[in-house]
């Protein structure tokens, strides 16, 4: 699944792990000496910049140049002393894909930026005070620029990420084909070579980009979820806390992340298992187009039936796994709204104030509730995962029982 996009895969991912820790703790510990002896000049104080002036501040232009440089560095290193044939699409096209996701997220920091302004005018002229027009008609014009850039964006790299995905699919294709002689007895090999290898790919990739962007997201908004709780003195029932807004975020994720892991534990084993029967029945079809003999109606009957079970199954454990959800996801919704009660009942904030707080506290929320937002997605990757980690037992020579066991209810 790996190997044959990514050269070494554990040392690879380990060594970008390594890599990436080593280049954040340098951006934080040296990047402003370094930055200052290369002539950039970067003001800590600055007030948010407005617009599309927000992406070339000096600390963007530095920004830019120390993530290129880490970038190639590190893609320099692996094409030197560990040559793949996929190497420009499995290490260079990562890193293009993981700068891509950074500057989504910071387009929506551009956005929460250009909220304040933005809602403090509009509540200044719904209060009856008069203002010129042309302040609005501004403002507008510059969350057009803002949102233009995010369709570039969005545009240009889903496009770079589909010939992403099919490269990788087509590396784990050539690899699975070379082999087919020893996978060919596995029960749903067919299945396996043709469809797992595309959705394997394409939701690894997808969990991928959406965990680096829930982790990107918490850098980029923390701070200014901190900052902005100078303006939340104190909260319903628990009343003045550090930190007020970060520490509800974090405690309500967790106990949606938890709640969900708990429902839905059984999901990844009964998925397996509807893949496994699914196949069975499928298979038995395709015999009987050859052969008289095979697809008689009682064995039909009897694979179809173990269909049936796993399936009733599923929509029962899907059942209390969306009610859990959905009255998690809903409550989530108004939770900020809550916490905010005290603070807009005294007046302490604008209208923008409150935007920008929404935004923010939205934007951290769903970084931690990652795995509450993907925990399907998880699950069906999890049920792929152990389809095709049956080929690589085979390949290996190890006993294929402990990938390909029958699951149990």
């Amino acid at each position: 699944m790996f190997k044959s996009f990514f050269p070494s895969p554990r040392w690879f991912f380990l060594s970008a792990l390594a890599w990436t820790s080593l280049a954040v703790a340098g951006w934080f510990l040296i990047g402003d000496s370094v930055a200052g002896a290369l002539g950039i000049v970067i003001d800590p104080e600055a007030a948010p910049v407005i617009g599309l002036g927000h992406f070339a501040t000096p600390d963007f232009q530095w920004f830019y140049l120390y993530v290129v440089s880490c970038f190639a560095l590190f893609a320099v290193a692996w094409m030197l002393f560990a040559p793949h044939r996929w190497q420009w699409w499995s290490i260079v096209g990562s890193a293009l894909i993981l700068f891509s996701t950074y500057f989504s997220v910071q387009v929506s920091v551009a956005l929460n930026n250009w909220r304040r302004p933005f809602f403090d005018l509009v509540q200044k002229g719904l209060g009856g005070e008069g203002f010129d027009s042309g302040e609005l008609f501004a403002q507008l014009l510059i969350f057009a620029q803002i949102a233009l850039i995010w369709m570039v964006v969005y545009v240009l790299t889903r496009f770079f990420v589909s010939h992403y995905v099919f490269r990788w699919r087509t590396a784990m294709n050539n690899y699975y084909t070379s082999r087919w002689s020893e996978v060919r007895h596995i029960e749903g090999a067919s299945q396996r070579v043709q469809e797992d290898t595309m959705r394997f790919a394409g939701i690894t990739e997808g969990l991928g980009v959406a965990f680096i962007d829930a982790i990107m997201t918490l850098f980029a908004f923390l701070p200014i979820l901190l900052s902005l709780s100078e303006y939340v003195t104190e909260l319903p029932i628990v009343g003045e806390i550090p930190a007020p807004l970060l520490t509800a975020a974090i405690v309500w994720a967790v106990f949606g992340t938890g709640l969900l892991a708990l429902v839905g534990i059984k999901l990844p084993g009964l998925e397996f298992k509807n893949q496994r029967v699914e196949a069975a029945f499928r298979k038995e079809l395709v015999y009987g187009e050859d052969s008289a003999a095979r697809a008689q109606p009682m064995q039909l009957a009897e694979l179809f039936d173990n269909v049936r079970r796993n399936y009733f199954r599923l929509y029962m454990h899907y059942m209390y796994f969306n009610i859990a959800r959905g009255l998690y996801l809903q409550s989530d919704s108004i939770f900020y709204i809550i916490l905010l009660i005290p603070t807009i009942a005294a007046g302490k904030i604008t209208l923008g104030i409150y935007q920008q707080i929404a935004s923010a506290f939205n934007q951290v929320s769903n970084s931690f509730q990652f795995l509450v937002n993907s925990w399907s997605t998880i699950v069906e990757l999890l049920s792929v995962y152990k389809r095709l980690a049956s080929f690589e037992a085979a390949f290996e020579g190890r006993d294929l029982v402990h990938h390909d066991r029958h699951v149990e209810d």
